[in-house]
């Protein structure tokens, strides 16, 4: 088995977490590779009993045969590492050093027990939709994608812009508002859910489309299905505005036209049996917790 370990960022707390996991990589003489940015970090900090090589990017997933890429940090770096694996069709494995942890749900304690479950088959592969971004103007390059969501915002404190919004080339309405999300499940419950958006199962084969502080107050998040093509016109007082596409963004203007579809490709998270959706969604929303006592 060939594993790449990605991060974004070291921190001198999570030190021997890392140190732990190359231990037990190593120890079930798994070939770890390590991503060259994070490998550079971790340095003088971190021992190995064995050689790791460093990986450089998505190129590399062609000439390596890699079985999981397992990543370090919170679900912003398992969002990073979407922008390597594109359609490697790689699945990630999420350990949180963070603190919420929708995607990456595996805690740091359990490294240990993870690695040994990964080693004996017992997972399971979840796969996760994600947006693709078209332009009639070259934005993002060749990372168009994401799998939370795709935001057309206002840039900076002017006064709210006006989003014509289409599904498959009919109208759905005029947003005058601060901006519009369109998540997939995965990002539902992220800055969508924060809006006010639904929670969307993995599965569930939908968008949803939420409005940011939207200037009528009847109109409310809708879900569509991810089979829909969203295309959108952007009128505003200033001449710019901000397109993301999950932590990237870009400045666009009113003569971009903008469409979102599913991607052609998808991503594979990890899941171990006992920490499925319904389980992460419990512990981290504290449903089912008593907040009075």
């Amino acid at each position: 088995m060939q594993v790449v370990v990605f991060g974004k960022q070291v921190k001198e707390k999570n030190i021997p977490y890392i140190q732990t996991l190359i231990d037990v990589l190593q120890e079930a003489n798994i070939n770890v590779f390590i991503y060259t940015d994070y490998l550079k970090q971790i340095e003088g900090k971190v021992q190995f009993k064995k050689d790791v090589g460093s990986f450089e990017g998505y190129l590399d997933f062609s000439v390596k045969k890699i079985d999981f890429l397992i990543t370090l940090g919170g679900d912003g770096t398992i969002l990073a590492a979407t922008t390597l694996i594109r359609d490697s069709n790689v699945p990630i494995l999420g350990i949180n050093l963070g603190r919420l942890g929708f995607l990456a749900s595996i805690e740091k304690r359990l490294i240990k027990e993870t690695i040994h479950a990964l080693t004996r088959g017992m997972y399971t592969l979840d796969e996760r939709i994600l947006l693709h971004l078209e332009s009639n103007f070259n934005l993002f390059g060749d990372i168009n994608f994401a799998l939370n969501d795709c935001t057309i915002l206002k840039r900076d404190t002017s006064s709210m812009i006006t989003i014509k919004t289409f599904i498959n080339g009919d109208l759905l309405n005029n947003y005058w508002a601060d901006g519009i999300i369109i998540a997939t499940p995965t990002g539902s419950t992220g800055y969508s859910l924060s809006c006010g958006g639904p929670i969307l199962f993995p599965n569930s084969g939908n968008f949803v489309i939420t409005p940011v502080a939207p200037h009528n107050l009847n109109v409310r998040p809708i879900v569509i299905s991810d089979n829909s093509v969203i295309s959108f016109e952007i009128e505003g007082r200033t001449e710019n505005f901000l397109c993301t596409l999950d932590s990237r963004f870009e400045t666009i203007t009113s003569s971009h036209q903008i469409a979102v579809r599913k991607c052609d490709f998808s991503v594979k998270l990890v899941q171990l049996y006992e920490n499925g959706f319904l389980e992460t969604m419990r512990q981290k929303l504290a449903w089912g917790s008593d907040m009075r006592n």
